[in-house]
């Protein structure tokens, strides 16, 4: 059946890249719904922008919605990804400025405040996309694909110079909280080299060391360390996770990404929906839905971190 959340939510924060305080509060709503978000803080035009594949104006650094009357709100790919990974289908999400704040740079304080709380179950089935054959898109050296799977799984690769990060590559089935204990506390990362001329463009002023991991050569200058060894390339995937909940519906299928961001990964979703034989739209039955990310999580399972 479909979730909502069984009730509402509020965090406050600074934005990543416009540092700007803001409030973000998540609310139930009802079957069919899906995920919404709502500028409370809007004066002219409508408020609501839809958490949509097709609403994505494509950046560079985060995933930005834009809807028709030019609202906008950036940086949605964190809580996109916790509703997605916690299970969640239908919400309302309230943000009272241009940007949904960092809170630590992961998804894990949406997470824990989502377990705490908890699901309603809705009385309608869950629909899913089973992706039917490949569908790939490149950039340069990046890559974007989806291809039949009985699941959600995600595979990425990334390589950077620095040693503190270097080549890294994972997998992960993203069943049964796989998500919640292996993701969502991996945070967003930079090199110290790019944060001088991310500020000079007015990017990233609300980023600090404790809410982004910082490196610089073979040095990790955010306190503490990593989280994981691996965390870089273990919060792509926790992108590409959020970027991937704005097809509308879960996604039956496996992506891989190499080198991948948030455009390329909104520009395989519109591949995707361009061939109509690349997919169809199905309702899950009980074994299906436990494929689902998200199906059957607890508390305990973020407490369950790896």
């Amino acid at each position: 059946m479909q979730t909502t959340l069984a009730k509402s939510i509020t965090l406050s924060g600074v934005g990543l890249h416009s540092g700007r305080p803001a409030r973000i509060t998540l609310k139930p709503t009802v079957a069919e719904q899906g995920i919404w978000f709502r500028r409370t803080d809007a004066v002219k035009g409508d408020p609501f922008l839809p958490a949509r594949w097709d609403g994505v104006e494509q950046a560079p650094l985060c995933t930005l919605l834009r809807n028709a009357d030019g609202v906008t709100l950036s940086t949605v790919e964190h809580v996109m990804a916790a509703l997605a990974g916690c299970g969640v289908h239908n919400a309302i999400v309230e943000v009272s400025g241009p940007e949904v704040p960092i809170l630590d740079g992961s998804a894990a304080p949406f997470v824990e405040a989502i377990l705490k709380v908890g699901l309603r179950r809705l009385s309608a089935p869950v629909r899913a996309i089973r992706i039917l054959k490949p569908v790939e898109v490149r950039r340069g050296d990046a890559r974007a694909r989806l291809e039949p799977s009985d699941g959600l799984s995600i595979s990425f690769g990334i390589d950077f110079a620095d040693g503190a990060i270097g080549q890294q590559e994972k997998t992960l089935n993203m069943a049964n909280g796989t998500f919640v204990r292996e993701l969502c506390d991996s945070r967003t990362f930079c090199r110290a080299a790019d944060v001088d001329a991310m500020r000079a463009e007015g990017k990233a002023l609300g980023g600090t060391y404790d809410n982004a991991v910082v490196v610089e050569g073979d040095a990790v200058l955010s306190p503490g360390g990593l989280r994981h060894r691996d965390e870089p390339v273990r919060h792509k995937m926790l992108d590409a996770l959020g970027d991937l909940a704005l097809a509308g519906l879960p996604i039956l299928g496996h992506y891989s990404g190499e080198r991948a961001g948030h455009a390329l990964t909104n520009s395989l979703l519109i591949a995707l929906f361009a061939d109509r034989d690349a997919y169809e739209i199905i309702t899950c039955d009980a074994e299906t839905a436990r494929r689902l990310p998200g199906t059957g999580i607890t508390a305990a399972d973020l407490r369950l971190v790896a």
